[in-house]
């Protein structure tokens, strides 16, 4: 694939020189500083003590071979943990978040020389142009927040978040050997945390009731862990569907979509399970030209169910018993109380809901900014709705991300965000009846499903704004404005 810009096709290609050729001075520094941190280890027995040294060689890296720094960093994002400063009041996603500082800073210096680099063909896609918009009206949001420091610290990280995994990634990701390679550093550290996790898992009997103390600090919840493993399910179901060349990494990779599976349904997450589901609803739906119906019917009849329930205040009828509404140790006790309305989890999401709904009642344009919705919404809730956790000690918020952008970024946030998801499934639809490459193709199927997965997770969460979460969904939406472009221009062969 041939890139628009020289900075690109020359400088993100070359490689990390042996110390000889240099003279030895750039890369003697780091080995200096390794040897160093393992005699302070040998003193201490502080970890910590060998940061340096892979800082000094990450930045070597960085400036020598910027795309294989760019696959260290899309590996650490399945790895990363957070660590609290100055007493709880700050954390960071480590070693993710210091590293995406990195590529952001060099990406804003790389556009600042060369205006150029931002790829024409990016900036006219129409995901690209909604995105744009999310972020302008991000910007007016923060400048009308209640809360302008939290507000600021959510654009910063949101405008990281964009640079690194949406806007790279066209720069970086050119032909199919790139995608495979992104395919890979995303898997493996997944499946060490499956691995870790169903391990742990098995010494509490696979139940329901344990699978956070399994997943432990490896993610943030159990909800998280379900979400990113069901997003990267259809990735290794479609590259494991390729039945050409050899058979064993065929039967292989169809193993590892079975044990993706086995995840999931183990555990015990109802929005990841459902996400699959829906995600091949969306294949079938992709196929049959029928995508661009999906999500308008499904719209319409959130519209209609909310009407229904606001009408003479209908939903007060179905207010659960306080005493009655708490958390089951059993997976099927659990589905039988959400049905019957009884599930602390559910019932405390319509409590916030309910709050939320009011709150942009409030402050329909602009929200009451980005990270505002815990400092305001409890004067917004309704007694009838409260459960055993509405204390919210975990400073969780609305569980929904429609209603999230609504209470805190205004009615046109939320409305652009229900464009662009109907956007990436109208767009994924035409690009893969558009290709004629088999492996294009299921690349394609695979985004579309995966977001569908996302969607449906999000739907019940703020995931987009997760440090796992986040990043794979600005690659989702930055893979298919790349597929698009060589559909259109007839790349495929790269």
């Amino acid at each position: 694939m041939r890139t628009e810009d020289p900075v690109v096709r020359q400088g993100f290609k070359r490689r990390l020189p042996l110390p000889g050729g240099v003279g030895g001075r750039p890369v003697a520094a780091p080995f200096f500083l390794l040897f160093a941190g393992v005699a302070a280890y040998a003193f201490t027995g502080s970890l910590l003590c060998f940061l340096p040294a892979f800082a000094a060689l990450y930045g070597v890296l960085l400036v020598y071979d910027f795309k294989s720094a760019y696959w260290v960093l899309l590996c650490c994002v399945p790895l990363s943990f957070h660590v609290e400063f100055l007493n709880n009041s700050f954390s960071l996603a480590l070693p993710t978040e210091p590293v995406m500082l990195l590529f952001y800073l060099l990406a804003l210096m790389i556009i600042l020389v060369r205006k150029e680099s931002l790829p024409s063909w990016w900036l006219r896609n129409s995901i690209t142009v909604v995105i744009l918009l999310q972020f302008a009206w991000l910007i007016v949001a923060v400048c009308c927040s209640r809360v302008p420091l939290l507000s600021l610290k959510f654009l910063l990280s949101k405008s990281w978040y964009l640079v690194c995994f949406f806007l790279i990634p066209a720069w970086i990701i050119r032909t199919r050997h790139d995608f495979r390679i992104a395919f890979t550093v995303l898997l493996l550290p997944l499946l060490l945390y499956i691995g870790i996790i169903l391990v742990r898992h098995a010494a509490y009997g696979f139940r329901f009731y344990y699978i956070d103390a399994a997943v432990g600090s490896l993610f943030y919840k159990h909800v998280d862990y379900a979400s990113v493993i069901s997003m990267f399910f259809p990735f290794v179901l479609f590259a494991g569907s390729r039945r050409e060349g050899r058979k064993g990494p065929h039967y292989l990779l169809l193993f590892l979509a079975l044990l993706f599976l086995v995840a999931i349904g183990l555990s015990f997450t109802r929005a990841a399970m459902g996400g699959v589901l829906f995600g091949f609803v969306v294949i079938l739906a992709i196929r049959l030209r029928l995508a661009q119906f999906i999500i308008p019917g499904f719209y319409i009849l959130c519209l209609a169910l909310l009407f229904y329930f606001a009408k003479g205040n209908r939903f007060l009828q179905y207010h659960p018993y306080f005493q009655d509404t708490y958390m089951r140790h059993e997976f099927a006790d659990h589905l039988k109380a959400t049905v019957a309305g009884k599930d602390m989890s559910s019932v405390e999401r319509l409590y916030r809901w309910i709050a939320a709904l009011r709150m942009s009642a409030d402050q329909p344009l602009t929200g009451f900014g980005p990270h505002s919705f815990y400092y305001y919404y409890k004067p917004y809730t309704l007694s009838a709705y409260r459960t055993y956790v509405s204390e919210n000690y975990e400073h969780s918020t609305t569980h929904n991300y429609f209603l999230y952008l609504m209470a805190e970024q205004g009615i046109p946030a939320m409305l652009l965000y229900a464009v662009l998801v109907l956007l990436v499934f109208v767009k994924a639809q035409g690009v893969y009846h558009r290709l004629k490459d088999g492996f294009y193709k299921r690349l394609t199927l695979a985004i579309a499903m995966s977001f569908a997965v996302f969607f449906v997770n999000n739907l019940f969460s703020e995931l987009l704004e997760t440090d796992k979460v986040g990043p794979m969904v600005y690659l989702l939406l930055a893979a298919l404005v790349i597929v698009d472009h060589k559909s259109r221009t007839g790349q495929e062969l790269s």
